[in-house]
């Protein structure tokens, strides 16, 4: 099967719900992820955000390819960033 056509039927909920599955070791109807789904999904999850991840967080996959890798203070400075965004108040005036 083409990876690329393969990867373009994946939409952003299949691939939460794969991402889920590898960290979780249960599909979303709570069975279990056999060794052989588990190394499936991980591969699929790993192409996938080689394609996909612009933003990519600690220990994924970079459309570059590369595994990102950030610093506790890096992790911290942006968790701090993402705060400040969200706990700004909107004026609709």
């Amino acid at each position: 099967m083409d990876v690329d056509k393969l990867l373009a039927a994946i939409s952003p909920e299949i691939y939460q719900n794969m991402l889920t599955a590898v960290e979780t070791g249960r599909w979303p109807d709570g069975k279990p992820v056999t060794d052989e789904q588990r190394d499936h999904t991980q591969q699929m999850v790993i192409l996938y955000q080689s394609k996909h991840n612009h933003q990519p967080q600690h220990f994924t996959v970079g459309t570059d390819g590369e595994l990102v890798m950030k610093s506790k203070q890096e992790l911290k400075r942006q968790y701090k960033e993402d705060q400040t965004i969200i706990s700004v108040p909107q004026n609709d005036s």
